[in-house]
């Protein structure tokens, strides 16, 4: 079966790059098909990041057996500005054709942006937005735990209302060993314990609770404010599931909501606009 008859349309390819991970999704049908997680290491080439891209559509082509991967478009969301011309290099050798990326003139995503300096709100912060107001309409609520852990606030009239931004916790453990002579580096980890028994355990109970309580108590701020009360609490990030099982006030976790927010784009300027 030729690759026109089972995929006439072509595929589209998503792209959340962040500080500490890249995102790749791949859409095919309308349908997120495939995903991959990459570190996002500040030395990568194009070159190298087109040999990776390479081998993962390789991969999925491989693994469907009935058609080859044709990518007529990429949606990018971008937080570190090095990284937009790392893409832009790796799509033409591997694709022939230059990503479009969030906040770039033409990508409209439908939503108005209250904040003073709209230019200021990071790429992903809004695709986070688009996509739980998409799911759960307005007012709603996005925590994303990552590098940085972010509220994101959609009004009920459907804005981007502004948020919070607060050290990710793995960088606030970092910064504690790192300060602190005689503390060990140890990995940010759910515990049941309150009271650590040993240094390391120490940290980690301090850390862990400090988070949920702290993310806990931010949710029930905001769900105090006339326009938020009862507002839905959609959480995502690499952390969050780290969390999310001692923070009742999270109504759902979407690990892969900022490509759910891409893929909303994607369709609007590769489909609808075809």
């Amino acid at each position: 079966m030729s690759t026109l008859e089972t995929n006439p349309t072509g595929d589209l390819l998503l792209v959340d790059m962040g500080n500490t991970c890249m995102v790749f999704g791949l859409v095919r049908d309308g349908v997120m098909c495939g995903h991959w997680r990459l570190s996002s290491e500040r030395s990568l080439t194009g070159d190298e990041l087109a040999l990776k891209l390479r081998g993962l559509l390789k991969a999925e082509e491989d693994k469907d057996g009935q058609c080859k991967v044709t990518v007529h478009g990429v949606m990018a969301a971008c937080v570190v500005p090095h990284f937009e011309a790392v893409l832009g290099e790796a799509c033409a050798q591997v694709f022939g054709l230059k990503p479009l990326f969030v906040g770039s003139p033409g990508v409209k995503t439908g939503m108005a942006v209250d904040y003073k300096n709209p230019r200021e709100v990071g790429a992903d912060r809004i695709v986070n937005a688009l996509a739980a107001r998409e799911a759960f309409g307005a007012p709603v609520i996005v925590m994303d735990c990552g590098t940085a852990t972010t509220f994101d606030v959609v009004s009920p009239q459907g804005h981007y209302a502004g948020g919070l931004i607060l050290p990710g916790m793995e960088v606030a453990l970092e910064a504690l060993a790192g300060r602190a002579a005689k503390l060990p580096e140890v990995p940010f980890a759910a515990t049941d314990e309150l009271i650590g028994r040993d240094t390391a355990g120490s940290m980690q109970s301090g850390s862990y609770w400090a988070a949920v309580e702290g993310l806990s108590g931010i949710i029930r701020r905001l769900h105090t404010l006339p326009d938020y009360a009862g507002a839905p609490v959609v959480a995502t990030g690499g952390l969050a599931g780290r969390i999310i099982d001692a923070m009742p006030d999270i109504d759902t976790y979407r690990p892969e909501l900022t490509l759910e927010g891409l893929l909303l784009l994607a369709l609007r300027h590769f489909v609808e606009h075809a």
